[in-house]
């Protein structure tokens, strides 16, 4: 227990110089950018601050409290805000991620000469919710863990990128915040890393693009029982039962309930700024636990790989979101 308050700890330090950094430089750069580029640095300058003393407890903030902060994230966003995304934002996460998950086996496979097991893990940390995806497809892909690593690797590297890329990119394209939110949310892997752009883009656009994300987090489920289906068939080996992403479900129920029962205002701000606080600790956890050494161990084709489908992500999605939202 000592361990975890250790850990979790040092992640709220984080936090707390963040926003304080927002505040003195009246920015409306996101706290959690400036979260996860402390962390980065810290943990790569100081690398022991990711070691055993502190592990337990940043693993507590990269996985559970990261979970927690995104189903709470749903108390800024009701019923009448999902509507108003449309059908354009579900039509633009389907295509997104049917392309991007068969790109990556067809150019694993044929082009790269990559096991199946790592072009879908890729795959599927860049099609669906980045580290999330890749450990719920493991099983699914019967991979070993040093595939699952490389994965993951490619995902902490591209998903970065993005998270920082795209606020860079939303004066130059003409998109409105509705679209952004859109593109945001179809095509950056990771949920915190939508959260982070989308926050740095302003509120309008972080809500569109969470819920956009979080649509697509709920089609892991269903995409990995019809790929271990799949699979099981060619193998003639029983699928694996894939895992459920409740805490998608859990932010569904919170948006429900935030929909159906008015809160006090000091009710809602006193857990909008627990919720922060929660992402911007999980977003300072995972800058400690981003070690740009170990990065080299990821090997050129699947970095490759993973570059070709973020690539794909940036233009494709660009153009899938233009046509949906004009469209539709």
């Amino acid at each position: 227990m000592f361990a975890i308050i250790q850990g979790l700890g040092l992640a709220a330090l984080l936090s707390a110089i963040s926003m304080m950094l927002v505040q003195r430089l009246d920015t409306s750069i996101s706290p959690l950018i400036f979260a996860i580029l402390l962390g980065l640095v810290l943990g790569n300058v100081l690398p022991g601050l990711a070691g055993s003393k502190w592990q337990p407890g940043l693993a507590f903030c990269k996985k559970r409290l990261l979970r927690i902060g995104v189903a709470f994230y749903g108390i800024n966003i009701t019923l009448q805000h999902i509507a108003a995304v449309g059908v354009g934002a579900l039509l633009v996460d389907a295509v997104m991620l049917l392309s991007t998950l068969a790109l990556a086996y067809w150019l694993g496979r044929r082009w790269l000469g990559l096991d199946a097991p790592t072009s879908l893990l890729v795959g599927a940390g860049s099609a669906i919710c980045g580290a999330a995806a890749i450990l719920a497809t493991e099983p699914v892909v019967r991979a070993k863990s040093q595939q699952t690593a490389v994965a993951v690797g490619t995902v902490v590297i591209f998903g970065t990128v993005a998270m920082f890329a795209y606020p860079l990119l939303y004066p130059l394209i003409g998109f409105s915040p509705e679209a952004m939110g859109i593109y945001t949310g179809a095509t950056i892997h990771e949920v915190a890393q939508v959260v982070a752009a989308g926050s740095a883009m302003g509120n309008d656009v972080a809500q569109t693009a969470v819920i956009t994300k979080l649509t697509r987090v709920m089609m892991l489920a269903p995409v990995l029982l019809v790929l271990g289906s799949w699979l099981s068939r060619r193998s003639g080996v029983e699928a694996v039962r894939a895992p459920q992403p409740w805490f998608a479900y859990g932010f569904i129920a919170v948006v429900v309930f935030n929909s159906l029962v008015q809160l006090p205002p000091v009710w809602v701000g006193t857990i909008q700024q627990l919720d922060s606080w929660a992402l911007t600790m999980a977003m300072a956890a995972l800058g400690l636990g981003t070690h740009i050494g170990a990065l080299r161990s990821v090997g050129w084709k699947p970095l490759l790989l993973a570059a070709i489908l973020f690539l794909h992500l940036v233009m494709t999605g660009l153009i899938v979101t233009h046509v949906a939202t004009s469209w539709l």
